[in-house]
């Protein structure tokens, strides 16, 4: 298939045609049975029902079948999903009631195929700025936190604690932090999966473990593990620095007891953290594996096999595009995450819950498609071309 993509200049105008000819999808692979050598999740995105009023500050009205199903190509690939996560836009789109009913539809589904389901639990259906201070505020929080952890557990999905923009709120130091988290793990009737959010993904989180230093930051993250080590499955840090998730990591493994896994966060340097070093690897949460998760899985199938030079070489080849989906504002990567979802057929329509779809410009989707075919990630190259060029035309580009 050939298509005609336009060029822009700085200010956004278009300046020339480059005529493309897309390429075959990778020599992507199922597994034949479980994947061993890392545990990774990807974290999707929700689809809306692409008539009805998923506008800024409406409720969220899903598309279930086109959520759910592909959902199951994430597990036929032999990952498991990571649900209800800010990449399902919780607390940018995605209301509580909402993420309810995902968390129990994602987790039956799962659950019917034997996959692997997590499902983030925060603290949304709180307003952060009708919280009170003090005492009041923590307790409010701490609740919230309780009431999605039961709803959770109760679906049989395992809990990702995530990160709260309301703790962020009223927390004045790491205790109250220590206090919070003391009481929501309290609560987990098996061990969870620690998120910590960066700020390049929720500005709302700055100071969160009640510092800004990261470095002080982390020595509290690391005595709440210890603290609840039997608790704590894993970690997803998403701070986008490899060093300090290196240094984390073997933090983790230095532990005395349980194993604390280190899952990536990082979608800018995941082939190499994934890859690892003589010291050890990272296993996997990442939004980017919603985006790639053909080529996700088969670079985890060679790991398994021995192969850990061809499974990082696969990874390294989506690098570019990863740092693209992710690029600042890393707040509107869910456009990204969707715009190749719809490209290759598995939405019927280019849109987000909340209006995010309109997060990035013309001239950035055009390139996240010119990557994409570049590493074989474009699974239907004619409807991914008719798309593209429904997508210029709306736009008023014709080439």
């Amino acid at each position: 298939m050939t298509v005609r993509l336009p060029r822009f200049d700085d200010a956004g105008r278009p300046v020339g045609t480059e005529v493309r000819e897309l390429n075959a999808p990778g020599p992507w692979t199922t597994p034949a049975g479980e994947i061993t050598s890392r545990v990774a999740f990807a974290a999707a995105h929700v689809v809306p029902h692409v008539g009805a009023e998923n506008v800024p500050g409406a409720p969220a009205v899903v598309d279930w079948d086109s959520t759910l199903a592909y959902r199951h190509r994430i597990w036929e690939h032999g990952l498991g999903v990571a649900d209800a996560m800010d990449t399902a836009q919780r607390g940018m789109g995605l209301d509580w009631a909402a993420t309810q009913e995902l968390v129990r539809r994602s987790a039956a589904e799962a659950a019917s195929v034997g996959a692997r389901i997590a499902c983030g639990a925060g603290t949304d259906q709180l307003d952060p700025a009708s919280v009170e201070a003090g005492e009041a505020g923590l307790a409010a929080v701490t609740e919230a936190y309780r009431e999605q952890v039961r709803v959770v557990q109760e679906a049989g999905a395992q809990v990702i604690v995530m990160a709260s923009r309301a703790l962020a709120k009223v927390a004045r130091s790491a205790e109250d932090y220590a206090r919070v988290y003391d009481a929501v793990l309290a609560e987990a009737d098996s061990p969870v999966i620690l998120h910590w959010l960066g700020t390049m993904f929720d500005p709302a989180l700055a100071g969160y473990w009640g510092s800004d230093s990261v470095d002080t930051a982390t020595a509290t993250f690391l005595d709440l593990i210890k603290a609840h080590q039997a608790k704590v499955d894993g970690v997803k840090v998403s701070l986008l620095d490899a060093q300090h998730e290196i240094g984390l990591r073997r933090a983790l493994a230095a532990l005395e007891g349980p194993t604390v896994r280190l899952y990536t966060g990082d979608d800018f340097n995941y082939p190499e953290l994934i890859a690892g070093d003589d010291q050890g690897y990272s296993d996997a949460l990442l939004g980017i594996f919603a985006a790639i998760y053909p080529a996700a899985s088969t670079a985890l199938q060679a790991f398994d096999a021995g192969e850990a030079g061809r499974g990082h070489a696969i990874l390294a080849s989506t690098e570019k595009l990863g740092r693209h989906i992710f690029c600042a504002p890393t707040y509107f990567y869910k456009t990204g995450v969707a715009f190749l979802s719809w490209l290759n057929g598995f939405q019927p329509g280019f849109q987000l819950v909340g209006g995010l779809h309109s997060g990035r410009s013309l001239a950035h989707l055009v390139e996240l498609a010119r990557l994409a075919d570049g590493c074989g990630m474009l699974l239907e190259p004619e409807t991914a071309a008719k798309r593209l060029d429904a997508l210029l035309v709306t736009n008023g580009v014709t080439a």
